[in-house]
């Protein structure tokens, strides 16, 4: 995969690789660029040869993890087309988000990890473009034009309970258990379950599913080349 151009060198993806073990430890409140350039090994202004600014570079930090997500559902869906069938790619997105630190902390708005980043603009843009929900919605007519969903709903309802479910099922795995709390050994089952039930049976026939996961994965590289296009447009603008 093509990345970022501030992903390119060794130097930046050790920058990165030190803001990530840092905001992990501890979170942004407070983090300098001199704290993330002196755990990298280089000097501060190498860090700003690459990020403007500290919010810059977080956001970089950030993204990278919502273009993993991407990358790893055009990987399963080059490597098994049964991948793009609605009760196996939903949790399978779930599961992807919640192993992706920042991805889970932007889905869940979690001021403690981000801070102010959480509301800002570009934040909010990230994850309207390439949140697990808006992944979903972009996928969902494609399920409908290949009879993998039901298509007796409008797609604006459909996408929305669609949505309404996983995030739901994000929220109950993320959220801290209590004595009262419903748990289930398998969550990802249940998940996958619980989609066939809202989206209806999967009738695609074979050339059907086959057609699903390539435009599902000419989707998916959009998305990406989105992603990108927003990381670096603070840096073009800099430049200019």
């Amino acid at each position: 995969m093509t990345a970022p151009a501030e992903h390119d060198s060794a130097t930046a993806t050790r920058i990165l690789a030190a803001a990530r073990e840092l905001v992990l430890k501890r979170g942004v409140k407070g983090l300098t660029v001199a704290e993330i350039a002196e755990k990298a090994h280089v000097g501060k202004g190498t860090a700003y040869l690459y990020w403007g600014t500290k919010q810059d570079l977080l956001f970089g930090l950030f993204a990278r993890d919502f273009l993993a997500v991407i990358d790893d559902g055009i990987d399963a869906l080059s490597a098994d087309h049964e991948q793009c069938r609605p009760h196996r790619l939903c949790p399978k997105l779930v599961r992807d988000s919640l192993d992706r630190p920042f991805v889970q902390a932007l889905q869940t708005g979690d001021a403690d990890l981000l801070g102010v980043l959480t509301q800002q603009p570009r934040s909010t843009e990230l994850l309207d473009l390439a949140g697990p929900a808006a992944l979903m919605y972009t996928v969902l007519p494609v399920w409908r034009r290949y009879r993998l969903v039901r298509t007796d709903w409008p797609l604006d309802d459909q996408a929305y309970a669609l949505q309404a479910l996983m995030t739901g099922f994000f929220s109950n795995v993320t959220r801290p258990q209590t004595p009262r709390s419903i748990t289930v050994s398998d969550p990802y089952t249940v998940i996958s379950t619980a989609v066939t039930a809202l989206l209806g049976p999967e009738e695609a026939d074979p050339a059907e599913v086959r057609a699903t996961a390539e435009e599902g994965m000419r989707l998916l590289r959009e998305k990406r080349a989105a992603v990108i296009a927003l990381i670096t447009a603070n840096q073009e603008n800099k430049e200019s």
